[in-house]
């Protein structure tokens, strides 16, 4: 089985599904995701994948079906305004976020932000009266936000979510201690608030280089003498350890030796 990975939409953004052998980077491609049928772009040459259940390309778009999904789409614009004015009318306590037209005008999506639950039974009523077509508002979370909108992050790039994450991963303080990061929020946190997602990318590299590490209070010895390890260096395989006389020393790995029990109770 193939697989290659397709840009959709501003809330979908990147998928991974299952491909036909004729799909090549570039197409304009079908699909049928949870929300309907959808229409995105090859970006990856198709790979052969061990991944099951993953969604299938139904089959290429023809040029017409592109033209009429392009005219859909720039009729998002109006929607969105229309929608926001109403939200303002009616006093709602949400953010609309974006608005998308599913393919072939089936569906037309709206997707807010609210920190409450929201009664928007007569927003739904005035949106169908207006546009006469399936309406459906969707509430999403704040890294959903920060996929739709966009942003640069800590590092200066483009937020992952918007250019490359088709999944958001769980991300835990866990991880942040496993790579020795200060638990600073403004350093940890991404725009959306919550702990960003780069953290988990080299956490499993973390974990496997320091499986051979004596943990961080035990007591080793050194060159220098005894003492306890008070740091790890994963990246360059050195270990820091506070020697009984009170100096700090930083040395390879190899040079330090977890000590026996008969050694601790000298």
């Amino acid at each position: 089985m193939k697989s290659c990975y397709i840009r959709i939409d501003r809330f979908t953004g990147i998928a991974e599904l299952e491909v036909p052998d004729d799909v090549k980077v570039g197409d304009h491609v079908l699909s049928e995701l949870d929300k309907g049928t959808c229409l995105g772009t090859v970006l990856t040459e198709p790979l052969e994948t061990r991944k099951e259940g993953l969604k299938k390309i139904t089959r290429k778009a023809t040029g017409d079906e592109v033209k009429e999904y392009d005219a859909l789409k720039e009729k998002e614009r109006y929607a969105f305004d229309f929608c926001k004015q109403k939200i303002r009318e009616m006093n709602l306590p949400m953010k609309l976020l974006t608005t998308e037209y599913l393919f072939g005008g089936t569906k037309l999506l709206f997707y807010f932000i609210s920190e409450s639950r929201v009664d928007f039974r007569e927003l739904v009523k005035e949106l169908a009266k207006e546009f006469k077509i399936r309406v459906e508002l969707r509430q999403v979370g704040v890294r959903d936000e920060a996929k739709i909108i966009g942003g640069l992050g800590n590092c200066g790039n483009t937020v992952c979510c918007r250019r490359f994450l088709h999944n958001f991963s769980i991300v835990s303080i866990k991880m942040v201690k496993e790579q020795s990061l200060a638990l600073n929020p403004a350093k940890i946190s991404g725009i959306c608030g919550r702990l960003m997602c780069c953290l988990a990318y080299e956490y499993d590299t973390y974990v496997n280089s320091k499986k051979n590490f004596p943990k961080i209070g035990k007591r080793v010895k050194v060159p220098q003498g005894e003492g306890k390890v008070v740091k790890h260096n994963t990246l360059n395989s050195t270990i820091t350890v506070q020697v009984d006389d009170g100096k700090e020393v930083t040395l390879p790995l190899r040079d330090v030796t977890l000590l026996s029990e008969q050694e601790k109770n000298k």
